[in-house]
Formats: C-alpha cells, structure tokens, sequence
C-alpha cells in the first residue's frame, strides 16, 4: 500500500489541501485535526480536543498555532484563515513543500528561500498531551519563529462567540497556565526553548467553511493568549506541548521516539497486516474505566464527533482488534458489555457519566455473539467463553420469551420479530420527527441472519465448555427452515422485512441481505447465496461500498446533501456505506473463491486512504458517482471491515496454494 504523500502542486491549491484531513490520537479519546492546508474548516479542528472523562467529555482546548517564520530579511506566514467575509488571509499554504503522513504523523515541509522547515504534530498514548516540533533542516542563516496560540474551551459539538470573555492567563516556568473559568480544568502550552509574551485578545468571527454544509454555525471567536518566539539555527527542533497535565514532558526528542516506537509496535503484532489499516485502526481503540475494569477499553465510532456505540464496537472488534493482534482489548471489551444486559438486551452505547443507557436495537446484542465467536476462533479463549456462557443464555431465553420493543421468537417459523412503529430499531432505520423514512418493524432479514448465526454459535459454545446444546440446535433448525420465507421467487433474492404492520412483505433492494451470506453460519443454500450477490454487484455496489438502496427502488436518493432533514432522509434511501464491503467481500469469496478478484473490489478504497481523512475510510459516500465522501473522515467499521477481508483474502490465498 503506497505512503501518503504530497507535493507542492497539491498543497498550494487551496480547494485541495483544505479538503483533505489529518487526525491524531491518544488512546484515551482525545485528539488533534486539522486540515493540510493549516486552516480551520469544521469546529472539530484543533490541536488539542482533550478527553476529561475518558473517552468521553471532550473539550477543544487549543484551536491552532499561527505560525510565522523570518528569514533572510522577509516574514514568511506558515498559517491561513478563513474570516467572516470568506476571505482567506494569510496564504501559508502556498509555502507548502511537501506534505505527508510518517507513520501516522502528519509532517510539513516548508520553503522559503531554499530553507527547509519540517513540522510535526503527534499525541502521547495516554494522556492529553499534543507535541508540535519544527525542525530546520537546511538553511543559510538563522531562521525565527513567532507562534501565537489560539485558545478555547468548549465542548467539541459548540461553538464559542465570546463577547466579554476574560480567561485567566498567567506565566510559569516555559510557557502559560490557562483557566479558562473557576470550575474549567486548566492546560499548559510550554516550550523548553522558546520565549513567550502573554497576550489576551479574541480573534473573532473565524468562518468554518464546513459547518454550513452539515447545517451549523460557521463563524468562532479564538484567543490569542501568548506569542511564543524562537530562533532556530541551521539542524535545530523547537517543540511546543500543549497538554492537561502541569509537569509534561517537555523532551520533543525523547517524546517523538515514543510515539514512533509505539507505532512501530502496533505494526510489528500484526505482521501481515497493511501498515496504513493498522494505524488507522489504533485511533479508534480507547481506553474505558469502568467500575472493576480500571484497564477498560472501548471503540469510538467514528471522528470527528461520535462516541463509542454499541453496534459499531462489535462490528468493528474482529477487524480492528482481532485481525490486529489485539486479543487482550477484545476480551476486556466483551466482558465489560455482559456489565449492561439488561433483558437479554445490549445498551446503544456505554454509559457516560451521568448518563441513562437505552436499549434500543435489535441487533446489538446478536453482533455480541457473532464477536464472541469469531474471539474464540481466533483465541480459543475457553475461559471467555465460560465467563459469559450465563449471560448468552439469558439473552436467547429473553429473545424467545420477549423481550423490549416486541422483540420475540415467532412460535410459528422460529424467526424473531421486532420493532414497534416509529422507533428506529436498525442500522437500516431513520426517522425524522414523527416520519420514519426506512420503516422496519417486522422480521428483518439481516437481524434474522444474525439470529441464526447467534443459536449456531449457542451451538459450538456449548459444545466447547461441555453443556447441552440440543434445545439450540431445535432452535436454528426451525429458523433456518422459517428463513426460507424471506426468499423472493419472483425477484431472485430476499424480502428486506417480513410480516410488516402492514400485512406486508418489503421486497426492497437493500444489502442488509448481504449479512445472511457473509456471516459464518448461513441459513441461505450455495445457489441463493450466489444470486444475493450477483444482485448486489449489479444494482448495489460501488467502488467505495454499497448502496443502501437500489437505484431502481422508489424513494432512492444519490446524493447526501442539504439540511439535517435531506441528510437524514438520504442517509438509507442510496447513501453508500463504506463498512459494507466487508460483508460483500465475505460473502463473493463465500460464492467465488476468487481472492484476486475480491482483492479488487478492495482496491478503491485503498485510494481512498489518500482523499480525505489521510490513511483512514470515510463513513458514507454518495450513491450516484463520483460517490463523493460524506460524514465522518474516519470512520470504525469502515476501517475494520477492510482488516477483516483483507485477512481473510490472504487465509483463501494460502489454502489455496497449500492444495
């Protein structure tokens, strides 16, 4: 996979270089982002967006340095913004030599004069701390450095319009201490080398070109609380730390080592792995304190504003944490989600501090035994597997008696049905106010899937730990006989929901009948499975994932766009998902045994790593071409959905040349 590089010609042209995103990260949920081009488009961009309550309560602390150089008599901006009037003022990017991702921190060279200035920013794996070191490699004369810190503090969905504001800034020994309030927890900007002059003065009405497209305010106020200056000789690194803590280390070099030999590690447990996809997984894997779990960990959905969700973490564990050689998180993860079943059911989403926990999804808790299984596969883990035994049994003894929501096995073809009007119960659903878009109250063909895989692992659980497991094979041979129904004769592959509110059948084109071929159990014959997914090339697949709609269905829309209202609207009605070609990929080499031919279905996406988020996959795209990248910049299951296959790919290659 190649490195993700760019040149002058790409980072001088502005509608470019501000469209592609770099992110780094600390283990503990928070984070540092910004654009290439050094200029602030969405209000998630910042140098340091701290976790306080880990991985959670995440506040933007310190949005940007505005950096200037001197050099051979002229001043040189390295920085750009974007004001108010849309004019943007300075133009450093045009100073912009080369710009690319070492490993997975994002590295600046600058001109000027045939003098070369490298810049770095990276985090220290478990704590709020951000480095930000300038390096002059070459150079005929002396080179000074002025940055001007810009602060905030807020939480990462808002945004500030300061008015009177009065932060508390006072001087300590190599750099500022700032409070922002009484109660606010205060941060740090230091620098071993460089002098400082306190400053107190709000730049205001930043314009966050982004903003408006996702329907939100595009104007922030920043203050300016110190200017830090430095003279740098020929071969010299400055490095500024930005952190939480009162006594960081302050040791760019020592710092920088650090985080390269912790990258270096994460690459050398998955030795087979692509090296991009393994850094790119490591920043969605977050520490998680939980009561009698102090080395918890948890998986964040997505950057740059979502939060550890209970169906992203699952599905993304067998990619991001087993296909990676991370089996001591994806135990710790399994055990701390049997803490919240509550009637046979998963949460949503792990609880925050002070939160109420929903359980609100039908197919959570059955992705809890598809990532059991494919942990004991991988593990053997038997003790895991004795551990929470119990708790999967009270989870198929709440599903056959009943559970929330009208979730029940249906005594009559051994499905599980599931829903109640107006409440959003899969990942298929949306709803606007009183209006759901995608309706799926019923029997819906993935969640059926995911039941027979789930009485099927019942099966090879029991037999592992030696305890009876004749009632759950009486359960998976009747749904598995029950499943027949949802397949369509007359079209050729599966109804999406059976036995709607309506009387109905929905035979919609959708790929959540993918999920039915690509899991581990099937209830589908090999001829039904090869017809689901010649349907699905045809009508569904891009080259950046599946529609979640087919083209030719009424009510498909190709372009996610607009208001909150369009976006929610488009988000199942042809929006493509990147995360679902793994299960199309799965489910092809289930049919076709073609790893090279599978590999190309990958290849795109592959691309893809140098586009937008910088070495991570989107989270949606558009249905109709180019398939323009939508959401989030980096996404979980998209990520771990491309480690998985590519795993799998490479099993199929070696059996086969082991023939």
């Amino acid at each position: 996979m190649r490195s993700i590089f760019f040149s002058r010609g790409i980072c001088g042209e502005l509608s470019t270089s501000e469209s592609m995103e770099w992110l780094v990260t600390n283990g503990i949920g928070g984070y540092a982002s910004g654009t290439v081009a050094n200029l602030l488009t969405r209000r998630y961009h910042g140098l340091l967006i701290a976790a306080l309550n880990p991985p959670l309560g995440r506040i933007l602390m310190v949005s940007k340095l505005d950096d200037t150089v001197e050099y051979d008599g002229r001043i040189y901006p390295i920085y750009s913004n974007r004001w108010a009037d849309i004019l943007v003022e300075p133009h450093g990017y045009r100073h912009i030599e080369r710009f690319q991702l070492e490993g997975a921190i994002p590295t600046w060279t600058f001109t000027f004069g045939g003098a070369h200035l490298e810049k770095r920013i990276w985090m220290q794996p478990g704590e709020n701390t951000t480095y930000i070191s300038y390096h002059l490699r070459r150079a005929l004369f002396p080179m000074t450095l002025t940055a001007r810190a810009m602060v905030n503090y807020r939480d990462i969905h808002a945004e500030t319009h300061a008015g009177d504001w009065q932060m508390q800034v006072r001087r300590v020994a190599q750099g500022l201490k700032v409070g922002p309030f009484e109660s606010a927890l205060p941060f740090y900007i230091l620098s071993e080398r460089a002098t400082v002059v306190q400053e107190h003065h709000w730049y205001r009405n930043f314009s966050l070109n982004m903003e408006p497209y996702r329907g939100a305010v595009a104007m922030e106020d920043h203050l300016n609380v110190g200017d830090f200056r430095v003279t740098l000789e020929p071969g010299e690194t400055v490095t500024f730390v930005i952190s939480t803590e009162a006594s960081p280390n302050l040791d760019g070099k020592s710092a920088l080592a650090q985080r390269k030999a912790y990258e270096e590690a994460l690459v050398a447990q998955a030795p087979e792995m692509p090296i991009r996809l393994v850094l790119a997984a490591d920043q969605f894997v977050v520490k998680r304190v939980e009561p009698g779990a102090p080395e918890g960990w948890s998986i964040i959905a997505g950057y740059h504003w979502l939060r550890d969700w209970g169906r992203d973490t699952l599905i993304s564990l067998p990619g991001l944490l087993l296909a990676t050689g991370r089996y001591a998180e994806a135990r710790s993860i399994l055990r701390t989600f049997a803490q919240y079943v509550d009637q046979g059911m998963l949460p949503n989403h792990l609880p925050e501090a002070g939160g109420v926990l929903e359980y609100k999804t039908a197919d959570v808790t059955l992705w809890y035994f598809e990532a059991i299984r494919a942990y004991f596969r991988e593990t053997g883990d038997l003790d895991l597997v004795r551990e929470l035994f119990p708790v999967l049994v009270e989870m198929i003894d709440w599903h056959e008696a009943g559970t929330r929501y009208q979730i029940k096995v249906d005594e009559e073809d051994g499905l599980l049905y599931a829903g109640e009007p107006g409440i959003p119960m899969t990942w298929m659903d949306a709803k606007i106010g009183d209006w759901g878009i995608t309706p799926r109250t019923g029997k819906p063909v993935e969640v059926n899937a995911l039941w027979y895989n789930a009485l099927h692992s019942m099966i090879e659980f029991s037999q592992a730990i030696n305890e009876p497991s004749g009632r759950y094979q009486a359960m998976a041979d009747k749904a598995g006989t029950g499943f027949s129904r949802f397949w369509n004769e007359k079209l050729g592959y599966c109804y999406d929901v059976l036995d709607t509110p309506a009387g109905g059948d929905d035979p919609a084109l959708r790929p959540t009948q993918l999920i039915a071929v690509s899991l581990h159990y099937s209830p589908l014959s090999a001829e039904k499975q090869k017809a689901v997914v010649d349907i699905s090339l045809r009508k569904l697949l891009t080259p950046v994932g599946l529609r979640s709609l087919s083209p030719d269905e009424p009510g498909y829309i190709g372009r996610y766009n607009g208001d909150h209202a369009m976006d929610d609207s488009a988000y199942h009605q042809g929006t493509v998902w990147g995360w679902l070609i793994g299960p199309f990929v799965s489910a092809h080499l289930r049919v076709y045994r073609d790893s090279q031919l599978a590999l190309s279905f990958l290849e795109p996406l592959f691309e893809h790593l140098s586009v937008r988020g910088l070495g991570s996959v989107s989270d949606i795209f558009d249905g109709d071409a180019p398939h323009t990248p939508r959401g989030c910049v980096a996404q979980a299951w998209s990520v771990a959905e491309l480690l998985r296959v590519w795993r799998e790919i490479n099993a199929l290659e070696k059996e086969q040349a082991g023939k």
